[in-house]
């Protein structure tokens, strides 16, 4: 069983930057992949970045050069940092864990893009 609980969401005028926390509590949190999701009002669900057991990253079209997720093992942590963001960012960001068919959830926090 994983624990995730995200943190670090707030308003944030155009162009500014954010750091969304996630913190995992569980065992064997260096071998699940890592994501970040998000959804925004009205919308479905989407992927934002992804990263594996191994490092290796992955990021929607949307947020390339702009977000950058890492994590640091030996803390159960992953993070998301958020540059150049928009109005369209706007949405609740989730942190997920998968294992194979195992996948947990974060409950959520809300990221305000808006002058």
């Amino acid at each position: 069983q994983v624990q995730l609980v995200e943190s670090g969401g707030g308003l944030v005028q155009p162009g500014g930057s954010l750091r969304l926390s996630c913190a995992a509590s569980g065992a064997f949190f260096t071998i699940y992949a890592m994501s970040w999701y998000r959804q925004a009002p009205g919308q479905q669900r989407e992927l934002v970045a992804v990263i594996t057991s191994g490092g290796s990253t992955n990021y929607a079209d949307s947020v390339k050069g702009r977000f950058t997720i890492s994590r640091d093992n030996a803390k159960n942590t992953v993070w998301l940092q958020m540059n150049s963001l928009k109005p369209e960012d706007t949405a609740v960001y989730y942190c997920h864990a998968r294992l194979g068919v195992r996948e947990y959830w974060g409950e959520g926090t809300l990221v305000t893009v808006s002058s």
